[in-house]
């Protein structure tokens, strides 16, 4: 497998870190992760520009090219003989003396992955099932929640699925400590109830999904109407439909909704994905595929 290691082709077993690097030693990196469609990466302005967001914020000193991104994911999917990827773009803080630093990094590494892509079409994806968490989602450690290096909550809460026999593929669902839905372990969640479409707000402490964005924006586009606030876990338990959203799967129906213990309820009361979710689900595709064409 090829990677892109600081713009340089290279074999998997010589792209190392530094163990000097402070995204080892602190977790000071961020990362982006999407697809392409047509060979090409998918809404790649809205990722660089959250890339170099959280980049600045912690104060790494790294300002995304988009004409290059787009070359380095064309020569990674070629030296990978991948017609469509799953691509993973990290940036590292760079290596730094052993303390936490005052000034900013100024030598970060960027490392790119890229990986086949599982067949999935919307016509055939098959609906999740999303338990709710006991584990709290973390608090952001800034103003916002980053799309960070800092894994550990969303591990925690992996192992927590495990361990209590969730059925394999079970996404598991945070609320915070104010008791507020917030996402999944690897996604944004949405559910329509009597033709309104929802989502907590940011103030819970969400990641601001770049699918999530997109998702809003085209189903206002739809002329569905949409609302973001603090919702309690009895609001999502007895929707007509629920969603997840994340940049690779796109939109993922959720065909069952369990507590804790693992008991729950089907959306709408049936097993079938819903009208308007099938529907978001065919218009997100559609205008993916469509872009990339041009």
């Amino acid at each position: 497998m090829k990677y892109s290691y600081n713009g340089l082709l290279t074999d998997s077993n010589e792209a190392v870190i530094s163990a000097f690097d402070h995204g080892f030693l602190y977790g000071m990196g961020v990362f982006e992760t999407f697809r392409t469609y047509g060979g090409q990466p998918w809404l790649l302005e809205e990722h660089a520009e959250r890339l170099a967001k959280g980049c600045e914020l912690l104060g790494i000193r790294y300002v995304p090219d988009v004409p290059r991104m787009r070359e380095t994911v064309a020569g990674l999917l070629q030296a990978n003989g991948l017609t469509e990827g799953y691509i993973r773009w990290s940036v590292s803080a760079g290596e730094g003396a052993i303390g936490l630093p005052s000034d900013d990094y100024g030598q970060p590494n960027e490392i790119v992955y890229a990986k086949e892509l599982a067949a999935d079409e919307p016509s055939t994806r098959k609906g999740k099932i999303l338990r709710l968490l006991q584990l709290p989602r973390s608090t952001p450690e800034g103003d916002i929640r980053l799309k960070s290096f800092h894994y550990m909550n969303n591990i925690n809460a992996k192992r927590e699925l495990n361990s209590a026999g969730a059925r394999p593929g079970t996404e598991g669902l945070f609320l915070n400590r104010e008791g507020h839905i917030v996402e999944g372990m690897v996604s944004n969640v949405f559910w329509i109830s009597d033709g309104v479409l929802y989502t907590p707000a940011a103030s819970t402490g969400l990641l601001e999904g770049i699918t999530r964005e997109y998702v809003i924006a085209l189903a206002e586009g739809m002329g569905i109407k949409t609302e973001q606030g603090l919702y309690e876990w009895e609001k999502l338990l007895y929707a007509d439909e629920v969603f997840l959203t994340n940049s690779i799967q796109e939109i993922v129906p959720v065909t069952k909704v369990e507590n804790i213990g693992g008991r729950g309820l089907n959306p709408g009361g049936c097993n079938s994905v819903g009208a308007i979710t099938y529907n978001l689900m065919h218009q997100y595709r559609s205008a993916a595929e469509r872009n990339n064409k041009r």
